[in-house]
């Protein structure tokens, strides 16, 4: 397992460790940089060199192209950067040194020269790569082995993300769209410095997780880091690559948002309101406002369940995520024919599809987070967590170049190529759904006997007194 068994007892705030919410404002602050400056990217670089508000001139291909590299580039950090923090520095420094990169990164995009936009984006990248996939492992760490609270402790964690997302998406889009594309980058980089500052005054909070664990002194992490791994652990070693591919087939649609879908809204999408024209860059906050709104909701579900007995593993809820989002685009596929016979599509076919991308990614996320929590070996824990944060950024990758082929194919062509294909992966996936849970070896066994213990206890009141 990569999250230790012994935990000593940590201070509490709404029934889970203060150190989670350490690690939500955190994460939000950093989302709200990385999601603001999304939100206006590629606005920017097919945004006309002439004008208020000058970008680079460049085509949409161009543009999507550019977009592609970099969300994978971004995701793709994550294995070096997990690398780094099993072998050298741990998962609490290694998020330091990251966040203290993205400052820097977003900071220089406000610099208008190509070569401060370049550097930029290059310290956002090894920021990102850093600060990523060891923050979420971090996450794991705080509860023991068989804790039923770590998968709503992710989900609350998710929402942290999201309430940077949305924030940002709103602020910072406005700013860049209105103020200019630069005055945007930067106050990403000022949501960074916010983050980066209360993670420092916060390690009271996290003395027990993240830290480098070469310096542990428990003989069963010692042996654990040292040993080969068992068969076991390489049959959930297994099992987490066959679930990445879930997560490359699941980002490489959804990613749709800030590429295709953000450039869709601009151009193709009727957005008057009560006489007001909605910013393009405002369509990505819905997802996080949803998010925002129906995480609890969706984790609850997930919760009550399992409690009734019912199918709820992680897998299975990865698979349900997938054929969720991929009925989205269903909706997009209604907007491209609508925009096809009248030159202009409605609104309301973004938002239901960003409800149905979110309801997925709330059933796929932050589940596939405390999965890899659950399966991974201690002694690769930040690793393939860094793995899964690689899948995702080649699934933005694959994302960039769907978004390049709508010039030849059309937005209807690929935007239902793409809610068939997603349907139909997860439907196949479900089908060898029990073998592949059985290479688990009861990971989540642990977890079904709590909460038949809690169901026990729900039913008898007096048992504790």
């Amino acid at each position: 397992m990569s999250t230790a068994t012994k935990q000593p007892h940590q201070k509490e705030l709404f029934g889970h460790p203060v150190g989670l919410f350490i690690l939500f404002f955190t994460e939000m602050w950093e989302r709200f940089s990385y999601y603001g400056m999304r939100a206006i990217l590629v606005l920017y670089l097919v945004a006309q060199t002439a004008g208020d508000n000058a970008g680079l001139g460049w085509t949409n291909g161009e543009a999507l192209a550019l977009y592609g590299w970099y969300t994978m580039l971004v995701y793709v950090a994550s294995i070096p950067g997990g690398w780094i923090a099993d072998k050298f520095l741990g998962q609490k420094k290694s998020v330091l040194y990251g966040g203290i990169l993205l400052v820097a990164g977003h900071s220089i995009l406000a610099v208008e020269q190509m070569w401060a936009f370049y550097t930029g984006l290059g310290l956002i990248i090894a920021g990102v790569g850093m600060l990523k996939p060891n923050i979420s492992t971090m996450v794991g760490g705080l509860y023991k082995q068989g804790d039923i609270r770590r998968d709503k402790g992710f989900t609350i964690f998710y929402i942290g993300i999201n309430v940077g997302a949305f924030l940002s998406s709103l602020i910072v889009g406005y700013v860049g769209e209105v103020h200019g594309w630069h005055y945007g980058f930067g106050l990403a980089g000022i949501g960074m410095a916010l983050g980066l500052l209360q993670y420092v005054l916060g390690q009271k909070y996290l003395k027990t997780v993240g830290n480098f664990t070469g310096d542990s002194e428990d003989e069963e992490e010692k042996a654990a880091m040292k040993r080969p791994l068992t068969k076991i652990e390489k049959d959930r070693v297994v099992v987490l690559f066959i679930s990445f591919l879930l997560v490359i087939v699941f980002w490489g649609a959804f990613e749709q948002a800030g590429g295709l879908m953000n450039i869709y809204a601009m151009d193709n999408t009727n957005r008057m309101l009560m006489g007001w024209e909605v910013p393009a860059s405002w369509f990505q906050s819905l997802n996080a406002m949803f998010i925002i709104f129906l995480g609890t909701f969706v984790a609850g579900y997930w919760a009550n369940r399992k409690l009734k007995g019912k199918l709820a593993t992680s897998l299975f809820k990865m698979i349900i995520g997938l054929i969720i989002m991929g009925t989205g685009f269903f909706f997009m596929s209604a907007a491209s024919a609508q925009f096809e016979s009248t030159g202009s599509s409605a609104m309301y076919w973004l938002v239901l599809a960003y409800l149905f991308h979110t309801v997925g990614e709330l059933c796929i996320s932050p589940v596939a987070l405390s999965y890899i929590t659950k399966l991974a070996p201690l002694k690769y824990a930040s690793l393939m967590m860094g793995v899964y944060f690689a899948m995702t950024g080649f699934g933005n990758k694959l994302a960039g170049l769907l978004g390049e082929a709508s010039e030849k194919l059309g937005e209807f062509t690929i935007f239902t190529g793409i809610a068939v294909f997603c349907v139909s992966f997860g439907l196949l996936v479900m089908i060898f759904r029990k073998k592949l849970e059985k290479l688990t070896h009861g990971a989540e066994d642990n977890e079904h006997e709590m909460l038949e213990t809690e169901k026990y206890e729900l039913a008898d009141p007096d048992i504790n007194n």
